[in-house]
């Protein structure tokens, strides 16, 4: 029946029906993914579920400020000594063409000089509605118009600061990430396939899944309240073109093999579609789901990544096993030229390097998979080195920014950032008590308030440390200590420190909750997959020591290389969900063979033609998708070099190590027991695989 189906689209009719298609769905499509920018949130506020503490507080804050606020520090600074009076009156004098930029909100207030009279601070608010901050680059080129000084330096800090060099760091994201992918994997394709026609369709059915998942992705965060970021979008392009050339290359792999035995290339891409698209589809079913997953998470930008990549894998799949299988026969057998698969010609994978692995790991496999885990284990020793605590403002970046320098400039000179301050709700009775607690916490300058509006009094204090560092933090938690202990003020406590501070907690919970989820949502895709229970434990088993392994030594990179001190707090479960989700991938390919042989060689038998006929594919597979999220490394964000590097790391990992050796080896010793409790193999002869034959001797 599925052979009936596959046969049906890559018919001598249907083929060109399934291409016009397509092409009409990535043309209408075009237009929507190219909007996809626009529909961004990178706010981080808006990344917490309504729970948090510094959401409630926000809400309470609605009388006293608007959201679509971004207050930015203008910071001037002496190049040498000390600033004279004059350059004070300059500044002073900017005050008037500042408010009259377009669109600055309310008052421009300063400038306030530090102690030593060799810096000195504005306050500079902007507002350009939702999402306004993609509009501060051209804001803070117009700042520094103004600001500029004769011997004194000039910088952008604070909210709008960050907000000009975030959209800066994010600026052609996509068209870079896409340039740059492309061109890996064409690259790895050429070398793949040596042809220089046949890359052409795993990479045009690759854009076409693209587009088309972007255009799903913009409608649903357009009319469906679908939380988009800039991470996000960056891993859609990463996810969409590294699975597809993934999928590409597995059904590429056996219609070269089907074409070997069948002469009509039509039938031949029946059969391939047939044996092929059960793993396929595994391998999509276990990332979509995977991704879903990540729907629990109580970050919106982290739940709002599961269903983003969730529809870029579905449709990705859809196109892989669509769109390609008609280029494949419409376009014929010289498509592979120079190396056209003749029919009846022999297969090459039997002699190849994976069957020299499979037949040198037989006589010795027990103490190659043990040895195998010994090392993965000692690799995830390396774990305790990772600090994924979260990264300070000037760990953010992988270059120095302007906004970077000029928050190292205002602790210089013991400034605190005006525009970022520490803001407290309360009832208005006990305001003035909330005031007075705050005084006693260190790392908070002097209190401003209360100010009351509409029955709901404020108290705000600058913070005088980074407010993304853990000593911001640890402030936030001493005010919430001391006001939440004052009977009657209902206090709430809010501002940029209290909402980083809220992001980390609520991803620490997500690690908890969605790790374990995502392990038995796999562990059912390969029960039902393999019909068994002992292969799906093993297979999980493998793919998390190699996840604590890449972890391990990802970590060690960080520390000792890259001089990176810390992590984003979500970093290791995003890593855990692409490596399982993904990692898994080989093992399904790889396993739905072994189970297809097992039928009529045994397991040993069945596991060594497996590892023979998939090594070459999944290899050049885990290549091209371990190099597509190397790619993320280009982006200055550390963030995304760390991800990609822990990514690619693992993926090659999980190709190289676990699947070709760990996996193929622990089939060969337990043999007919990775099938308990189906009756697969159990009766049949399972004897050992021949042995690995000796070299011929040489006589001198």
């Amino acid at each position: 029946m599925h052979r009936r189906i596959a046969g049906r689209l890559t018919g001598r009719v249907s083929k060109w029906a399934v291409l016009v298609l397509w092409l009409l769905v990535v043309g209408g499509s075009a237009t929507f993914a190219s909007k996809l920018t626009e529909v961004q949130d990178n706010d981080a506020a808006s990344r917490l579920p309504a729970s948090a503490e510094s959401t409630r507080a926000l809400e309470e804050l609605a009388p006293f400020q608007d959201p679509d606020a971004i207050p930015t520090i203008v910071v001037h600074e002496a190049e040498a000594g000390e600033l004279t009076d004059d350059q004070f009156q300059a500044v002073v004098d900017q005050k008037d063409e500042l408010a009259e930029l377009d669109g600055v909100q309310g008052e421009v207030f300063g400038p306030f000089p530090s102690e030593d009279r060799q810096a000195m601070q504005t306050l500079v608010t902007f507002n350009f509605g939702p999402n306004g901050w993609k509009d501060m680059p051209t804001a803070a080129e117009q700042v520094r118009d103004v600001a500029e000084l004769e011997g004194v330096s000039v910088h952008l800090t604070g909210a709008g600061g960050a907000a000009a060099d975030a959209a800066e760091a994010f600026s052609g994201l996509d068209s870079t990430l896409l340039f740059a992918t492309l061109g890996v994997v064409v690259l790895l394709l050429l070398f793949t396939y040596r042809s220089p026609v046949l890359w052409i369709l795993p990479i045009f059915s690759a854009v076409v899944a693209l587009y088309t998942a972007e255009a799903l992705v913009y409608l649903l965060a357009k009319y469906a309240d679908l939380t988009v970021s800039g991470q996000s979008q960056g891993i859609l392009t990463v996810l969409v073109i590294g699975a597809g050339t993934d999928y590409a290359l597995l059904l590429v792999a056996r219609y070269r093999e089907e074409l070997r035995r069948h002469e009509d290339r039509h039938e031949a891409m029946a059969f391939a579609l047939h044996r092929a698209t059960p793993a396929i589809l595994a391998s999509a079913a276990t990332v979509v789901l995977g991704m879903l997953c990540l729907s629990l998470a109580d970050l919106n930008s982290t739940a709002g990544l599961g269903p983003v990549n969730a529809i870029g894998v579905a449709v990705t799949f859809l196109v892989m096993v669509t769109l390609l299988p008609a280029l494949l026969v419409i376009l014929g057998r010289w498509v592979f030229w120079p190396k056209r698969p003749g029919f009846g010609s022999p297969e090459p994978t039997s002699s190849g390097l994976w069957a020299r692995v499979g037949r040198w790991i037989a006589p010795r496999a027990r103490t190659v998979w043990i040895g195998t885990a010994a090392v993965l284990a000692v690799a995830c020793l390396g774990l305790f080195e990772l600090d994924a605590t979260g990264l300070s403002s000037e760990e953010q970046y992988t270059q120095t920014y302007d906004s970077i320098v000029g928050q190292e400039v205002l602790a210089d000179h013991g400034l605190a950032d005006n525009s970022t301050p520490i803001m407290v709700v309360s009832d208005v009775g006990p305001a003035f008590e909330v005031a007075s607690a705050m005084e006693e916490v260190e790392g908070l300058g002097k209190p401003t308030g209360p100010s009351v509006q509409g029955g709901v009094a404020l108290v705000s204090a600058p913070i005088t440390t980074d407010v993304a560092s853990e000593a911001s933090f640890d402030t936030v938690r001493e005010v919430r200590d001391v006001v939440h202990a004052i009977p009657g003020a209902n206090a709430l406590v809010g501002g940029t420190a209290a909402t980083l501070l809220d992001v980390e907690t609520a991803s620490a919970r997500d690690n908890i909750v969605i790790i374990p989820v995502v392990l038995l949502v796999v562990m059912l895709i390969l029960t039902l997959l393999l019909r068994a229970l002992v292969s799906p434990l093993l297979l999980i088993a493998t793919v998390v020591l190699s996840f604590g392994a890449a972890l391990g030594i990802s970590a060690l990179i960080f520390q000792y290389v890259l001089g990176f001190d810390h992590a984003d707090p979500a970093f290791p479960l995003f890593v855990f969900v692409f490596l399982v989700a993904l990692g898994i991938d080989y093992n399904i390919f790889l396993m739905t063979r072994v189970r297809e042989e097992t039928a009529q060689r045994g397991t040993r038998a069945g596991s060594l033609v497996a590892l023979s006929a998939t090594g070459g594919v999944i290899t050049s597979a885990g290549l091209v998708l371990a190099a597509t999220f190397a790619v993320l490394g280009t982006l200055p964000l550390v963030a995304f070099v760390e991800m990609g590097t822990a990514v690619a790391l693992g993926v090659i990992l999980d190709t190289l190590i676990v699947r070709s050796v760990l996996v193929t080896a622990l089939n060969l010793d337990l043999g007919s027991k990775i099938w308990w409790p189906s009756r697969l193999d159990r009766h049949a002869s399972d004897p050992d695989p021949e042995p690995e034959p000796e070299p011929e001797r040489v006589n001198a």
